[in-house]
């Protein structure tokens, strides 16, 4: 039988589960506050740490018998408050217009029909395809997936990066006054097909090399992570100090959860999921686990937005001399841990009923969050470009 409270909670607890499609949240491992009396309108504490500084030499941490220690020279641990203002959030989008507030709507008859599907399925799978709440399910995902990838993004605000502090990171270590200036000579390298890719001995090295001198912390693995655009994984596929690496398989096929053990076999032999990117196991979807080279993991993200910049590229097709046009680049994002904070108040997300429903004819459904994103530590992040242009292979 049909019981009212059952399918909004039931979806809602959907919401929660992670998908392969969308895994920045996952990928980034954010600061998480979660608030139970916070509502819209007020705000959550996150905490930015940072290092002591200076470490000093061998003489001056020592201490003579007669100085004194004292609490008089008392410090407390470096850190910063950042305080996250909440939002009430909700979906899904108008198709018309993504800034419109929408509902989903079913008559109840059809998800009469779906419930005695699922009892003979057993698949909640199934029983999502078959009334289209997947739409509901996976417009939060996106959007939340989303959300996450322009808070790290913010970093780009932080100017070029360098060994001293994050930001963007264009090919050749070019910086965006020399992108955008009209007139400006943009790219000159002579070999159009290595101006605009990131590479690997001058680019992808580079950045890890400044994340280290930065003290940019590792992930628990040791590593760093870099959430990317498709095109710009592509770029690195491309590149022939990746295809070097990837000419040797190593010792034969690794386990798929473990592609730290080895990780040119992933290359060589192509394992699934290829790249360490999601894939099936007994028809259900695997979660992505990434591939790991030059001390970063890689995981490819199909939700990134496109960026465009004013560029020019010496003697690529479509670009004539000096003269600069807007051109899309493929993004990858290279990050420590703690670069971004959340807030979530209430709740955290939820399905709601609109009491509006016909004489209980139909069902009409939202999804609600109340929550604040913030970056936290811009300087633990790095954006890599890689420009896409009308050039053959490219």
């Amino acid at each position: 039988m049909w019981l009212d409270s059952d399918f909004p909670k039931m979806l809602g607890a959907e919401l929660h589960r992670p998908h392969p499609t969308y895994l920045a949240e996952m990928a980034i491992q954010p600061t998480i506050v979660h608030d139970f009396s916070k509502v819209p309108g007020q705000t959550i504490q996150l905490d930015r740490y940072s290092f002591w500084g200076n470490p000093g030499t061998k003489e001056s941490r020592e201490r003579d018998p007669s100085q004194t220690i004292g609490t008089a020279a008392g410090r407390s641990i470096m850190k910063q408050k950042v305080n996250v203002s909440l939002r009430e959030y909700t979906g899904p989008a108008d198709p018309n217009d993504a800034e419109a507030p929408s509902s989903f709507k079913i008559s109840k008859e059809n998800i009469m029909t779906a419930q005695r599907l699922l009892i003979d399925t057993g698949s909640l799978g199934v029983f999502h395809n078959s009334i289209g709440s997947l739409t509901l399910l996976d417009d939060y995902r996106r959007w939340r997936d989303r959300v996450h990838i322009n808070e790290l993004y913010k970093a780009y605000a932080n100017g070029p990066a360098s060994a001293t502090k994050g930001g963007y990171y264009f090919p050749l270590g070019l910086t965006e006054a020399g992108l955008n200036a009209s007139g400006g000579t943009g790219y000159t390298v002579s070999t159009v097909a290595d101006q605009a890719r990131f590479s690997v001995k001058q680019d992808l090295m580079q950045v890890v090399k400044d994340m280290q001198e930065r003290n940019v912390p590792y992930f628990e693995d040791g590593l760093y992570r870099c959430l990317c655009d498709p095109t710009f994984l592509m770029h690195l596929r491309q590149d022939p100090d990746f295809r070097e690496v990837a000419r040797y398989a190593g010792n034969g096929m690794v386990n798929p959860m473990q592609p730290y053990l080895q990780p040119n076999a992933n290359f060589a032999l192509g394992m699934g999921p290829a790249y360490g990117q999601s894939g099936f196991v007994a028809g259900a979807p695997t979660m992505p686990v990434g591939f790991v080279w030059e001390g970063v993991k890689f995981i490819m993200s199909t939700n990134m937005p496109g960026y465009q910049y004013n560029v020019s590229i010496n003697g690529a097709t479509g670009f004539s001399g000096s003269t600069a046009k807007v051109t899309q680049a493929a993004v990858g994002m290279f990050y420590g841990p703690q670069s971004i904070g959340v807030g979530i108040g209430g709740p955290n997300a939820q399905v709601l009923t609109n009491s509006n429903d016909d004489y209980s004819r139909y069902v009409i459904l939202i999804w609600q969050l109340y929550a604040g994103w913030e970056i936290l530590n811009p300087d633990f992040v790095t954006i890599g470009h890689s420009f896409v242009y009308n050039a053959p292979g490219l």
